[in-house]
């Protein structure tokens, strides 16, 4: 597949991958929406400015899914926190229809370590393989069949005490 690299296919690309993107950043930051579309703003224009270079030796999608780690990894650096993402808060916005089981799913998410979230994120929301979770982590294939394995039995334990089968 030739892909040209003008101004209309990064747009085709942003409206193509745009919810992916933000889906990963809602779970990534447990569903606070406004940083999520903060960040997924920032990951394309990091690959707006990069888009003359990518070289197409991955899919565009695995290519902005790579952005997108880098721009939340630079984000959680920027705040200086030296413990997990855990501490952070869900939101309890009213835009949301206050939906439980999404927000059991975000209390869910919030047990997880930041690289299991990042890979149960990855393969079981977004259908990325083991291989190309591993290429956009930058982790080995073991370590990530590890983090999802770890993160289902977390995820599958607390769902199962609010009540869900």
């Amino acid at each position: 597949m030739s892909l040209i690299k003008s101004k209309s296919s990064f747009e085709k690309v942003v409206k193509e991958h745009q919810e992916a993107i933000r889906r990963l950043f809602l779970n990534l930051t447990l569903g606070d929406e406004m940083l999520s579309d903060d960040l997924a703003q920032d990951t394309f224009i990091k690959a707006y400015n990069n888009w003359n270079t990518f070289k197409m030796l991955s899919s565009v999608r695995t290519w902005l899914f790579r952005i997108a780690y880098n721009t939340f990894y630079d984000y959680r650096r920027g705040l200086k926190m030296t413990s997990d993402i855990d501490k952070l808060s869900i939101p309890q916005n009213a835009n949301t229809d206050n939906n439980t089981l999404k927000l059991d799913i975000y209390q869910a998410m919030k047990l997880l370590s930041e690289n299991e979230r990042l890979c149960v994120t990855l393969a079981l929301v977004e259908g990325y393989s083991m291989k190309e979770v591993a290429k956009i982590t930058e982790m080995t294939e073991n370590t990530v069949k590890s983090h999802i394995h770890r993160g289902k039995e977390k995820l599958s334990t607390y769902l199962k005490q609010q009540g869900y089968e």
